[in-house]
């Protein structure tokens, strides 16, 4: 059977403005950019994307912004100037998406709103991205993923029981909101194919964390259920934990369906257990999480990491091993997948990070560069906008790059 050769990346013709700072907004850009899209990040001159100086760097080189800038070409605007703001309408002219996370009002107060965007391109699509949306009392508060987290209901469900909420280590609802931005500005375009005109994009950051959390509105409006905190736990189904083993790891077992749960008690040698008349409904079984993590810690407790895994696997039951970064960077399912793949970076030479987010068969993405130096492609992204020296030099000169 003879392969096809990978059609040209899905986005292709697509033009991204990413105006936005730090993760939610830039990173819906990145998503479009990885499947094709041309994404032109505008930073500040004085003051670049927070991003570039999170975290860890290497020689003076922000790590997290290689991988968020990636597939972006670079330049500087201050939208605030005269020249800035003139320049940013004729690139919007060209654009398909805009992405932003000012706060509400400050795009309207450079005269670059939704008006003055759709008179110049009515097909474009605007992505705004705040912590609260564009309207209600909390609109022009400072928003940040953690807030998010702490005010969706998040921290409330997560740590041990008799212990403080818990925030996650890193950007989760930042991220969740980023993934959701991307959907949300490739259903506006397709919108766009229907009706030949752009629109605005309202996402707050506060709301796709909260779907990912289920049901618990439906619950509390049906039942008045509060989920409490349970550590690691669930309270539909057990054993649902992690264990340590022998040597010191550990592991993670799931056991969301009946027959799961059934072939793990036989496994750790406790079969008579699944003929407890509670064994048959996952929420019975969480009532009775004490007995089976007991019956599973035991079993798991007498062996190694490695035995572990290969008796669940043999005995098809749900387990993994809980790894660090240097165990994921070496994983044979993750290697398998190319999960984390390798970049050659003109400032750091191969650089190893995250693949695109999911393989088409047909018309897969690709990283085609790293995080690029801030304002690096500024004269060449409005040279072929079709200013001329004179013209870069007098944005120069008033700041505006």
């Amino acid at each position: 059977m003879t392969r096809r050769p990978p059609g040209r990346p899905p986005l292709t013709g697509l033009r991204v403005l990413d105006l936005a700072t730090l993760f939610a907004g830039p990173l819906s850009a990145t998503l479009l950019g990885d499947f094709g899209a041309e994404v032109i990040k505008v930073e500040h001159p004085r003051q670049p994307d927070p991003s570039r100086g999170h975290g860890p760097s290497k020689d003076g080189v922000g790590l997290w912004w290689k991988l968020l800038g990636r597939n972006k070409r670079t330049i500087t605007l201050d939208l605030s100037t005269r020249g800035g703001r003139a320049t940013l309408l004729r690139l919007a002219a060209t654009a398909d998406v805009i992405v932003e996370n000012f706060r509400p009002g400050t795009l309207e107060k450079w005269d670059l709103g939704w008006p003055e965007l759709s008179a110049v391109n009515p097909r474009l699509v605007l992505a705004r991205v705040t912590g609260f949306g564009q309207f209600g009392p909390y609109a022009h508060r400072p928003g940040f993923g953690t807030l998010a987290e702490a005010m969706s209901g998040f921290a409330a469900i997560t740590g041990e029981p008799d212990a403080p909420p818990t925030l996650p280590p890193f950007g989760l609802a930042d991220s969740i909101a980023g993934i959701a931005t991307a959907y949300a500005v490739m259903t506006a375009l397709a919108a766009r194919e229907h009706t030949g005109e752009g629109q605005v994009v309202d996402m707050a950051i506060i709301e796709p964390i909260l779907t990912v959390l289920g049901p618990q509105p439906t619950w509390y409006d049906q039942l008045g259920h509060v989920q409490p905190r349970t550590g690691n736990r669930s309270q539909n189904n057990a054993p649902r934990n992690t264990y340590r083993t022998a040597d010191g790891g550990w592991v993670a077992v799931s056991t969301s369906a009946q027959s799961v749960a059934e072939r793990v008690m036989h496994l750790v040698g406790r079969p008579e257990l699944v003929a407890e008349p509670w064994f048959g409904s996952g929420a019975e079984r969480a009532a009775h999480s004490d007995v089976l993590d007991e019956a599973v810690g035991t079993w798991i407790a007498r062996r190694t990491r490695e035995d572990v895994l290969a008796a669940f696997e043999k005995a098809e039951a749900a387990v993994a091993p809980i790894q660090d970064v240097r165990e994921v960077m070496t994983d044979p399912q993750y290697l398998a997948l190319d999960t984390v793949t390798t970049v050659d970076d003109p400032e750091l030479g191969p650089l190893r990070m995250q693949n695109v987010l999911f393989r088409l068969s047909a018309t897969p993405g690709a990283i085609r560069w790293a995080g690029r130096p801030h304002g690096a492609d500024t004269d060449a992204v409005l040279t072929e906008l079709g200013l001329t020296a004179s013209d870069l030099a007098a944005l120069r000169t008033e700041g505006a790059t």
